[in-house]
């Protein structure tokens, strides 16, 4: 409910004083106004209330029986030595106490009183009291936590009287529990029974109040779901323990009697939980604030306090129990004030001075009643007590949280009005629909959007939309939670920017595009509609360029690879094979260069749409270069294709292109293929060009055929079956070894040195050339398997033919650039190295130069390995890297192996002549041996025996052999045939029976 309406206010005071005006004013305004005012003079000045409260303190003489051994009659004797006493602290003593009123002395029972008396005994911690007459001896009653009271013992309120005492006195014995100050009073039956009435209504004011507002609020937080509501209603009922505690009456529960057995531990629980729940609270409440105000640790010192003091609360008994609680409440009291007071300086709040409020309140009743039983007198306001205070400090923290709720509810105010004027300036379309398709609301942007007009009347999807589209939508917004969908409506034609935009949006009417995204809310669809015209342009328009030239408009080099993927695919790989035509314009370049590329590219427009009008709609176009063209023909024979291609060429000499002024005449050849169904694409456009290049060779407009069966088809395929042979594992069937060996100029019968080649049969036992062997490995991504088969196959076969190979220095096998670089196959190596540790100083690795320059850190890493296994290292085909020479002194190899193309034409070009004497020259000079390859002739080979090269190799020398033939030899020199060649060795003279390794020119 509204504390008042301004506006509801002034709109009645502008109609005059009605009836319904003084019912307004007088019912929000004037009574809990005058309520307010009685309830402040009330609480500041109470009246006199009828039956005063009256008593007469009594005197007692106090004897604490620390051993339990004292009856009634030496307690009494005892008594009689001690002195007389007002009150008495038990400061936390358990131990049972005697105590005796007597009727002599000063302060006597009043025998003469003309209302009967009682003695009352207002401590609510006796646990325990049995009472005696002091004179007979003979028990008057008791009272006990485990029993009800008996004789003329009572409770009465938060104490126990005595309601019929003898003349003589009485004595008692009673056990305490907690902080209890023991004292007696002489009441009248009236003053007795106004005193327990006056408990049990501030007891019920308390417990009351409350328990309602505790009520009141779970009922909230059940209503609201808010689990705030929830726990400041356990705090409430917190505090009504509390208080209950304090005012003495906590063995009830809810105005039922606990089991007395329960009240001193529930009485122990009760200050730890409400501790715990105080945290929470305030936790709660300055959740926001707590990170500016700081100290973290402090503040969860006193979070972990909580649970300590529960364990303590259980676990410790009362007189360690109560220093320990009083500890821990004093500090966390201290900091919680320290923590509001910095909250009040860095964050002020309403809810901050709410909270402060009601925390002052709770300490000032403390302090009130702590002075007050001290001094016996009244502090502050005489009013306010533990009751009021524990009503009033609720109270307070409840307005603590009703302003956080303001505040919260002022943020969302906030944001909501945020939201809405977000919703009416948003850009995209926004509108909320009810299940029967009619719009509830929309923003301005769908209004615009969909132009709509506001004339009052309820607007409809199926009026903007295709009718009933949003059925399915609504379906399935209820049953998924939210969807997503494309929707398009026919609109306008396009307004092209320029021809390209204009080709790629086919001609008629213009769609719009709209995204809607749609979720449920109840029984509604919340949704936003956007306008993806312009997006879905550019998309197509995109799609357009992937695939066409933005020249021409025809298909490029993408699209046409695509257009043959679906051709052959549509194929099936049947008979009917693929023709694929390359056009190349004639002597094009002179029209871009003599008269500019703008007229080329007209020249070139033009040239398209003569072609595009001699195809069939089945064939396809592709721009692919400058003035390069390529055409499938499709569903059609090669003559046929052949015919069309003459066709095309005459087509586009036959007549001038006319721009502006100038006339240009343009001629064609073109190359046309009859593709392999295993051919791909880009290979085929290759085979087609080469086919052009042929037919521009032989003169201008000839076409050039080449049939699926052509030459290079065929070689194509046998490639393509060596590539699928090495798909299997290896070794594969066909698979051998030869060796070439390579002679020392020096003492040419003196070593049988050789280097191990691959090789492969073929169909027919026909031997497949290495490069293809080694390419199809390559490609295939096996290549370092097979060089793994040579390094295993080439140690085994040393090891089992040792004795034989008594002769043999080095043997030498390369090792391709793929393997290099694969780690795996580096490890693999490496172990066979050490595997065959003993024949590892006969193996010699050649490396390419080109491969090792690579990666230069990768290669030394592999040459320093080898060699410190005993193995030698040579790079080969050094001097085809133009960088070779600065790197050579990073690899430290044993040999260089002179590249063949320099050694194969030293005869003829002087400069070759210079870099092979330079390469050995080099070599010498850092202590590297020289291999010169491809040696085929004397001639040759007495040019590099006269510029001391080290070793050769070559037909000259010897061509390959099997493993067989050159363990039947004895040196490299057996298998030179020459006599030219043998006379420039010379003839054989000495005959070692066995060579000594160690002295090989590569170690």
């Amino acid at each position: 409910m509204k504390w008042f309406d301004r506006k509801q206010c002034r709109t009645r005071a502008r109609a005059g004083f009605t009836i319904d005006t003084f019912s307004f004013l007088f019912s929000y305004y004037a009574t809990p106004l005058a309520i307010g005012i009685l309830s402040l003079i009330v609480l500041l000045h109470p009246g006199t209330p009828s039956g005063t409260e009256s008593g007469r303190p009594l005197s007692m003489h106090i004897l604490v029986d620390q051993k339990s051994q004292l009856d009634v009659a030496s307690a009494v004797a005892a008594l009689r030595a001690q002195p007389l006493q007002d009150r008495y602290d038990t400061r936390l003593s358990e131990a049972p106490t005697w105590f005796s009123i007597e009727s002599s002395g000063p302060d006597v029972l009043n025998a003469a009183a003309p209302a009967p008396q009682a003695i009352f005994f207002p401590s609510r911690h006796i646990q325990q009291i049995s009472c005696f007459d002091i004179s007979t001896f003979a028990p008057i009653g008791s009272v006990s936590k485990d029993a009800p009271a008996s004789g003329a013992l009572a409770r009465s309120g938060s104490g126990i009287a005595v309601t019929s005492s003898p003349r003589d006195g009485v004595v008692c014995r009673a056990r305490f529990s907690g902080p209890a100050v023991h004292s007696a009073l002489s009441l009248s039956t009236s003053d007795l029974k106004h005193r327990n009435d006056s408990f049990y209504r501030h007891s019920g004011l308390l417990e009351g109040g409350l328990a309602t507002l505790a009520a009141f609020v779970l009922i909230t937080a059940i209503i609201n779901r808010d689990w705030v509501y929830v726990l400041f209603a356990a705090w409430l009922f917190g505090n009504l323990r509390l208080g209950a505690i304090s005012m003495g009456w906590d063995e009830q529960w809810l105005g039922s009697a606990l089991p007395l057995g329960w009240v001193s531990l529930i009485r122990k629980i009760t200050v730890p939980v409400y501790y715990i729940l105080t945290w929470t609270l305030f936790q709660n409440l300055f959740r926001n604030d707590l990170p500016r105000v700081g100290h973290k640790r402090l503040l969860r010192a006193i979070q972990w306090l909580g649970p300590v003091l529960l364990i303590a609360s259980i676990a410790l008994p009362v007189r360690f129990y109560l220093p320990l609680m009083w500890s821990i409440a004093s500090f966390s009291i201290a900091v919680i004030v320290f923590i509001l007071v910095r909250l009040l300086i860095i964050a002020p709040s309403r809810t901050a001075l709410w909270y402060s409020a009601a925390l002052a309140i709770a300490l000032l009743a403390s302090f009130s009643e702590v002075a007050s039983a001290a001094f016996k007198t009244h502090f502050f306001i005489p009013a306010f007590n533990s009751v009021t205070a524990a009503l009033v400090s609720s109270l307070m923290a409840a307005l603590a949280i009703a302003e956080q709720m303001r505040a919260e509810r002022a943020e969302r105010l906030r944001a909501q009005a945020e939201v809405r004027r977000a919703y009416e300036v948003t850009p995209v379309g926004l509108f909320t629909l009810d299940p029967d398709g009619s719009f509830v609301r929309v923003n301005p942007a769908l209004e615009s959007m969909l132009g709509m007009a506001d004339n009052g009347q309820r607007r409809h999807w199926d009026d903007y939309f295709e009718a009933g589209s949003w059925r399915p939508i609504y379906k399935q917004a209820m049953k998924t939670g939210a969807v997503e969908f494309e929707m398009t409506l026919d609109g306008k034609p396009p307004v092209a920017a320029d021809d390209l935009l204009a080709a790629s949006h086919p001609s008629g009417a213009h769609q719009h595009h709209y995204l809607i995204k749609a979720a449920s809310a109840g029984t509604q669809l919340e949704g936003s509609v956007q306008d993806v015209t312009e997006r879905q342009q550019a998309i197509h328009t995109l799609s357009f360029l992937a695939h066409h030239d933005p020249l021409t408009g025809v298909l490029n080099r993408r699209g046409i690879d695509r257009c043959i993927a679906e051709t052959t695919t549509a194929a099936g790989r049947q008979s009917t094979p693929l023709i694929i035509a390359y056009l190349d314009l004639d002597r094009f370049k002179l029209i871009n260069d003599l008269f500019g590329h703008h007229i080329g590219d007209e020249v070139l427009r033009q040239v398209c749409s003569r072609i595009e009008t001699g195809l069939r709609p089945a064939d396809r176009i592709c721009r692919i270069g400058g003035d390069e063209f390529v055409i499938l023909f499709r569903d059609t024979s090669l003559d046929a294709a052949a015919l069309a291609s003459q066709a095309l060429i005459d087509t586009i000499g036959r007549e001038s292109y006319q721009i502006g002024q100038r006339a240009f005449h343009v001629h064609a050849s073109v190359g046309l293929i009859e593709s392999p169904a295993d051919l791909r694409a880009e290979e085929a456009i290759s085979a087609a060009d080469s086919a052009c290049r042929e037919a521009k060779l032989n003169g201008n407009g000839r076409v050039v055929v080449y049939r699926s069966d052509a030459p290079m088809f065929v070689e194509r395929h046998h490639e393509l079956s060596l590539i699928e042979r090495f798909s299997g594992d290896l070794p594969l069937t066909g698979l051998f070894l030869e060796m070439q060996p390579i002679m020392s100029l020096k003492t040419p019968y003196d070593a049988l040195d050789f280097e191990v080649l691959l090789r492969m049969r073929g169909p027919g036992n026909t031997v497949i050339p290495p490069v293809k062997v080694i390419a199809a490995a390559e490609a295939n991504g096996t290549i370092s398997l097979v060089d793994k088969w040579v390094m295993e196959t080439t140690l085994c076969w040393i090891d089992r033919n040792l004795t034989r190979l008594s002769r043999t220095r080095f043997v030498s096998v390369n090792v391709s650039a793929a393997s290099l670089n694969d780690e795996r196959f580096v490890a693999e190596v490496g172990d066979l190295l050490r595997r065959y540790q003993h024949v590892v100083p006969m193996l010699c690795i050649e490396i390419t130069e080109g491969v090792a320059l690579r990666d230069l850190n990768n290669t030394r890493r592999l040459i320093d390995s080898v060699q410190r296994l005993g193995a030698k290292v040579a790079l080969d085909d050094f001097g085809a890297g133009y960088t070779s020479f600065p790197y050579l002194t990073e690899l430290p190899a044993d040999a260089l192996k002179i590249d063949g193309g320099f050694v194969r034409r030293i005869r003829e070009f002087s400069a070759n002549a210079a870099i092979v004497e330079a390469i050995v020259g080099l070599a010498r000079n850092l202590g590297m041996q020289s291999i010169a390859e491809w040696v085929e002739d004397a001639h040759t080979l007495e040019i590099l025996q006269t510029m001391g090269v080290d070793y050769v190799q070559g037909f000259a020398i010897a061509r390959p052999q099997l493993p067989d033939v050159i363990l039947a030899a004895t040196s490299a020199a057996d298998f030179i045939t020459d006599p030219e060649i043998l006379a420039l060795i010379g003839p054989r003279t000495v005959e070692f029976a066995q060579s000594d390794r160690s002295t090989s020119p590569l170690h």
